[in-house]
């Protein structure tokens, strides 16, 4: 494995793992998730020299970071654990936002309860809440940091201006946005300001929450309930024109031998080494093919084929969700 930088000083491998898809978050969202393979995953990256792992207590809620917790008992060090606070969640469902001071200092008692652990080494706003201005924000993520309970402080999905807003009051050493070879649209000014400042990037779904791989042809293998059903590039007429974006993807690949998900990540990474994915598994087979884009530099010729690539078709969320991001 390889390793990067996040920010001034948190270093992590250069690809980590997104637990989402696991446990407690796994039937309804991406199909079913076996606890016990789940767990195998996450002990199989940890000896291929994984470092980064991310979760968040919506994810379930909450029972995401137990498995995580339960599956890094005793081998803690040298881990960087990264999760998320931010939703309002009332009989376990997500209801709105609540950034508030309190709720943060809430949220990070109860992920360290559920993780295991003493401190959260990165800990991120997991959407912005527009009642609540970042400066405050940031404030009580600073009071956890000066207590030993919070490492570094992340945001996700923020606008540039409240980037650099936030970042004036206490240092963030990552952001966090969807950013892979058919969502590009942090290049305009998110990956900019972060620069100027300074801060790592961790893109989520680096593979479109699967398409990428290849391995989805059809609409109609994905479940009714699965929620890319709800995911407007996945919808009729967009799958299909979408397929042929992911025929120059597997080009690239069988010109090396590898997966298109390895190439997917092979080219986030090559976008800067201050760009860390976290690509999702829940289990062994597809985390190590993964991990394996750490070692795949791709040419030049195949970095610009893969950037001129056919023109996607759809948003990246629906209406009601993309309105909550990049705020």
């Amino acid at each position: 494995m390889r390793y990067r930088m996040l920010g001034r000083d948190l270093e992590v491998s250069a690809l980590g793992l997104g637990c989402m898809p696991m446990a407690g978050v796994g039937t309804g969202l991406y199909g079913h998730a076996d606890e016990a393979e789940s767990i195998a995953t996450i002990h199989r990256a940890i000896d291929l020299g994984v470092t980064f792992f991310d979760t968040a207590e919506i994810y379930g809620p909450y029972t995401n970071e137990e498995l995580v917790g339960r599956a890094i008992r005793g081998r803690r060090d040298g881990l960087v654990i990264a999760t998320k606070f931010g939703f309002l969640i009332e009989d376990g469902r997500k209801t709105g936002v609540d950034s508030s001071p309190a709720n943060i200092r809430r949220a990070c008692e109860a992920s360290l309860r559920r993780l295991g652990i003493e401190a959260i080494d990165l800990f991120y706003q997991h959407r912005v809440d527009p009642a609540v201005p970042i400066e405050d924000v940031m404030g009580a993520l600073a009071d956890l940091v000066r207590e030993g309970k919070v490492r570094h402080i992340g945001l996700s999905e923020p606008g540039a201006d409240t980037i650099r807003r936030a970042h004036a009051v206490h240092p963030v050493t990552a952001i966090q946005s969807e950013y892979s070879l058919w969502e590009r649209g942090v290049e305009a000014d998110i990956l900019p300001a972060i620069r100027e400042l300074g801060i790592g990037f961790v893109p989520y779904c680096p593979l479109g929450r699967g398409f990428l791989t290849g391995q989805l042809t059809r609409l109609e293998d994905i479940p009714a309930d699965d929620y890319r059903r709800q995911d407007p590039r996945y919808a009729p007429g967009n799958f299909e024109a979408n397929l042929a974006f992911v025929e120059v993807v597997k080009t690239v690949a069988a010109r090396h031998g590898v997966s298109p998900a390895r190439v997917a990540l092979a080219w986030l990474l090559a976008q800067g080494e201050d760009i860390v994915p976290i690509p999702g598994a829940k289990r062994r087979v597809t985390m190590e093919d993964s991990m394996g884009a750490a070692h795949l530099d791709l040419t030049g010729a195949d970095l610009a084929e893969l950037a001129n690539g056919p023109v996607i078709a759809g948003p990246r969320y629906p209406d009601e969700e993309l309105r909550g991001t990049r705020l």
